[in-house]
């Protein structure tokens, strides 16, 4: 169970570009990472018994094709219990970029890594496939983000269908709020909902969001404090 409660923040990447829909999103956007250019996002994610602590960097070398390779660490609170780690790849383009008033799709793909589970060279993980897709109105005040994807579990070999959706509504240019809902086909629902705020526009944000699964189980209820750093041109 705690495994899958990692792997379902990945599944809509990155996170990210930004690398999956900006922090704090989970279900992705039609953007990268600006090109020649690299971003880091780094969050922890409190539980009710365990606590997690991420860092995914992105680079854009091409101009169209973003590259994602991070990392997390889950601590629980039992007794005894070990630090579990988990390591995530993606690849990501997009077919037709987001403009103001209109829309944008691409693709992506990646695999999220457990080596505790299968220790040695073979190592241990899911596969993913989805599709991102963006829609501005109100001149960017208002997008919109939807994810449809797949996922191949490696521990049950089932494939599963992937989904999200998340609204922003951009305040100002510093205050952004935002709500979204994503899960998979088995069925897992999750949803979030908090805001995200500029220190340094373009450059510097942080963010929180309080969320939970639909279930209602206590133990499936967290909160989430971000950080993401965006430099406009490293190379």
């Amino acid at each position: 169970m705690r495994k899958k409660i990692t792997l379902i923040f990945f599944i809509f990447s990155t996170v990210t570009n930004m690398v999956w829909a900006a922090r704090p999103f989970v279900t992705d956007d039609a953007r990268l990472t600006t090109a020649g250019s690299c971003q880091i996002e780094s969050w922890t994610r409190v539980y009710r018994t365990s606590t997690e602590v991420w860092a995914l960097p992105a680079c854009n070398p091409t101009g169209n094709f973003e590259v994602t390779l991070g990392q997390g660490r889950a601590f629980y609170d039992a007794v005894g219990s070990e630090p579990a780690d988990d390591y995530i790849f993606q690849a990501k383009t997009l077919i037709r970029p987001l403009e103001t008033n209109g829309y944008g799709y691409g693709l992506a793909a990646g695999t999220v890594r457990h080596p505790a589970v299968s220790p040695g060279p073979n190592l241990f993980g899911n596969s993913y496939i989805y599709l991102p897709y963006s829609a501005s109105f109100a001149d960017d005040q208002l997008v919109v983000h939807i994810n449809g994807g797949w996922l191949k579990e490696r521990t049950t070999e089932k494939n599963l269908a992937t989904w999200g959706v998340g609204t922003e509504w951009n305040v100002n240019e510093r205050v952004t709020w935002l709500v979204e809902a994503f899960g998979e086909s088995n069925p897992n629902t999750y949803w979030q909902a908090g805001g995200r705020f500029s220190l340094i526009p373009q450059l510097l944000q942080i963010d929180t969001t309080l969320g939970r699964a639909a279930s209602g189980n206590r133990d499936n209820r967290w909160i989430s404090f971000g950080l993401r750093f965006t430099p406009s041109k490293l190379f």
